[in-house]
């Protein structure tokens, strides 16, 4: 084991929380879109790649910055409000194998048509704050690292806002804990399910933006991204926004120490693993449920 000393330590715990933070927006995007259509969607990465590629694209065309972001953020949106209406609407009747599917061609389709706009070539984003390292608490933590945190922090506040306080969000919650109650007062299900698709459409597209200049970006860049947000969403219960939060920072707390204490290698196993240790737990938690539902339904 390397030796190291308490300075060391808070800085693998930035790191990890910084990139905890993308996951959790992640996450938070597929549990969205889950609550409202029912549909695990695994085709979220690939949201998160369309953000960070548009913007570089948008950036290198003369834009700037943060324009070239907001115009990416609302192009993503789009094309999560198509996906929805190309392919979900139409097989809402579908069982949820037929869903899932549906969604992994989706996320092909669209990995696709990235690598025939963008290639094989690996772009990035500069600095939203070009500078040295500020030092916390005798750590040395990059800059995009703090405007990670800070960025997932400020959406997360909107989020719990609009869901809170707006009679959009309540409409969105209504359709998420009873779809026919909420349709009987007047909500419209399948405009809320679009909303849903926007909405985790918009949060992917922010993770892949804030990445951009930590990392090279590329066509095939959300499918791992994917899939640990996938992971997140599981530890929350595809339902629990507060545990998908502490879970996707613990996720990356623990890739980061895991990738410094033991070896890299281990950065993603561990997120499977943590993904096979919710699924077993959740298992033997229903496993009682699932017995006593035979006598449920005699009675």
């Amino acid at each position: 084991m390397p030796n190291f000393g308490p300075s060391d330590y808070v800085q693998l715990l930035l790191a990890g929380l910084s990139t905890g933070s993308i996951y959790v927006l992640i996450g938070l995007g597929l549990i969205t879109i889950y609550n409202v259509t029912g549909v695990v969607n695994l085709a979220q990465g690939e949201f998160v790649m369309l953000g960070a590629m548009v913007a570089v694209s948008l950036y290198r065309a003369g834009l700037p910055l943060a324009v070239s972001g907001l115009v990416s953020v609302a192009c993503v949106v789009v094309v999560g409000l198509v996906v929805h209406r190309l392919t979900i609407r139409p097989a809402r009747q579908a069982t949820d194998v037929t869903m899932i599917i549906i969604t992994i061609g989706t996320s092909i389709a669209v990995r696709g048509l990235a690598l025939w706009i963008w290639g094989t070539t690996a772009y990035s984003l500069p600095d939203f704050s070009p500078g040295p390292p500020v030092a916390l608490w005798g750590a040395v933590v990059g800059r995009q690292r703090l405007w990670i945190m800070g960025t997932a922090g400020v959406v997360l506040l909107l989020v719990h806002t609009f869901f809170q306080y707006t009679l959009l969000g309540k409409a969105v919650r209504a359709c998420a804990i009873n779809r026919r109650a909420a349709q009987i007062l007047g909500v419209n299900p399948e405009a809320m399910a679009a909303l849903a698709y926007g909405l985790g459409a918009a949060l992917s597209a922010v993770a892949g933006i804030v990445i951009a200049p930590l990392t090279l970006v590329s066509y095939d860049m959300g499918l791992t991204l994917g899939l640990k947000g996938f992971v997140v969403a599981i530890m929350g219960g595809l339902t629990n926004m507060p545990a998908a939060v502490i879970g996707g920072l613990l996720l990356g707390v623990l890739e980061a120490f895991s990738s410094a204490l033991l070896t890299s290698g281990l950065k993603d196993g561990i997120a499977f693993l943590a993904l096979l240790v919710v699924l077993l737990v959740r298992t033997i938690q229903l496993r009682p449920l699932r017995a006593a539902w035979p006598l449920a339904r005699r009675t």
